[in-house]
């Protein structure tokens, strides 16, 4: 293999010999570094595809170095990763609520009834409730999708909130 330091590591036989040459290091590097827990073979496998992919921008000389900066980041990200999962695994999870059983009765109750009225609207003021108020889609919006005029839509929104008012107690919507 020529000793050219600015051979174009693109090229399939240059790569190849990039390969053969540094991956066993780097995987040895990998695995006395961090042990086999990190999948050494894979992070190595990784680097390489990084180094394929970056082969315009890292020349022959800079490819060794290039191979175990990345595969050890790639570690090194591991690491961290698994240190965040640890501590989310020793928070212990809240196994009960501030609410109490009458307020979630009430709660369940109203939904209940939230349900039944928005069943019994017209599909009309249903459609447009819901898209303004469950997705949050504004009045022209809204209009544009369904082929009316904006008035149009402000009339089924505020005729569907009438009718929440007067069928249930307490129905407020910001």
């Amino acid at each position: 293999m020529p000793k050219d330091l600015n051979e174009n590591i693109c090229e399939a036989k240059v790569f190849e010999h990039v390969y053969n040459t540094y991956s066993k290091d780097v995987h040895n590097f990998l695995y006395y570094k961090y042990g086999e827990q990190f999948n050494p073979k894979d992070k190595v496998q990784d680097a390489f595809i990084k180094l394929w992919v970056n082969c315009k921008k890292v020349t022959l000389s800079k490819a060794k170095s290039f191979l175990f900066t990345v595969a050890s980041n790639m570690v090194l990200n591991d690491i961290k990763h698994h240190k965040v999962v640890l501590n989310y695994q020793r928070v212990i999870p809240q196994s009960h609520t501030n609410e109490t059983p009458e307020f979630l009765l009430e709660h369940q109750q109203f939904f209940e009834r939230y349900k039944k009225v928005l069943e019994s609207l017209k599909e009309e003021q249903r459609v447009a409730f819901l898209l303004n108020k469950a997705e949050g889609k504004s009045h022209s919006e809204i209009a544009d999708f369904l082929g009316v005029t904006k008035k149009v839509v402000e009339y089924r929104i505020y005729t569907a909130f009438g009718v929440f008012k007067k069928e249930l107690e307490g129905f407020k919507i910001k």
